[in-house]
């Protein structure tokens, strides 16, 4: 099997792409390992394919890539990378310059010597300004709170190494390329390191991400934090809460009831049941805990049929052989 595979991402990046292959040829080489570098262009509308497929025809040997007919985002262009790598060890970086090849080495070998399944580079210092930075330090603390991985500074640097085995265990869909370490987790691998790595100001263009991005990633943890927790168990959300609000509801209305005949036992002022706005408030809870409670029902009905329902992941199997008579 190959040592390394690096797959790198890239929109419109044409002026980098040569530098960056020269880079990491030098200092994988330099390494002594055999690898590959898959560039996965997401929809380029300048000439990056045309430098991609100039490297494949320089570098047959080294150089594999893909490129998607429109822009489709960072998570499907990674997603088509990790189908194609062959290493035993796989690194993602991002094409902009930003993330140092020369970082590679020690993380191939925290893959390999330390047992981890996962690496992540932590941009300690970054050549961003303070509209990025510090809306990054507050995602990165509520990402860490939700997915309890703690030890994660930086969930969303390009910059990280997998061992093989986890690259082909994960979906990467919509925008969760934020969220590889999560995704990883939640597939079983646990044993996720961190390391600091060198972030370097970006040498051509501008970046291709806009403010945006932090609401949808807010959006995106909250999908992934259900899925993760709910999605082979609906009813146990919206059954709990259907069941409490129903309840709620209904002693409510006891109250209500009670009070009133309370009042008229006694002599005192009343109104009817149906003038009190607590009625009709305790009257929609019991409405809106019977419809979380069939909302509970219907998502079982969808998991129990959905083709995936018994997919776990299994690390090791030991059969027992029976001879043949």
């Amino acid at each position: 099997m190959m040592d390394l595979s690096v797959v790198i991402p890239l929109y419109n990046e044409e002026e980098s792409l040569p530098e960056l292959y020269a880079w990491i040829e030098r200092v994988v080489s330099a390494a002594g390992l055999s690898y590959e570098v898959i560039f996965v262009d997401d929809g380029s509308t300048d000439r990056s394919w045309e430098v991609v497929s100039r490297l494949a025809a320089e570098h047959p040997e080294h150089v594999r890539g893909a490129s998607f007919r429109r822009n489709y985002g960072k998570s499907p262009a990674l997603n088509t990378g990790f189908g194609m790598a062959r290493g035993k060890v796989v690194i993602t970086m991002d094409a902009d310059l930003q993330d140092s090849p020369d970082e590679i080495p020690e993380l191939y070998r925290m893959i390999t010597e330390e047992g981890y399944d996962l690496v992540s580079g932590y941009k300690k210092k970054r050549y961003d300004p303070l509209s990025k930075t510090i809306p990054t330090k507050l995602f990165n603390a509520t990402a860490r709170k939700v997915s309890g991985i703690k030890n994660l500074h930086d969930f969303n640097c390009g910059l990280k190494a997998y061992r093989g085995e986890v690259v082909k265990h994960i979906e990467v869909y919509g925008d969760m390329h934020r969220y590889i370490p999560y995704l990883a987790k939640l597939a079983g691998f646990d044993k996720i390191g961190e390391k600091v790595v060198h972030h370097q100001a970006r040498k051509y263009g501008k970046t291709k991400f806009g403010l945006d991005r932090f609401v949808n990633g807010y959006l995106d943890l909250a999908t992934l934090w259900f899925t993760g927790r709910f999605g082979k168990k609906p009813m146990h959300l919206f059954g709990l809460l259907g069941s409490f609000m129903f309840i709620l509801g209904f002693f409510a209305v006891v109250i209500v009831g009670v009070m009133k005949l309370y009042n008229m036992s006694h002599g005192r002022p009343y109104i009817l049941v149906t003038d009190s706005p607590y009625f009709f408030i305790s009257l929609v809870m019991m409405i809106l805990g019977c419809q979380l409670f069939l909302a509970g029902f219907i998502g079982e009905l969808v998991t129990r049929n959905a083709p995936g329902r018994n997919d776990y992941e299994i690390e090791d199997k030991i059969d027992i052989v029976t001879p043949e008579q």
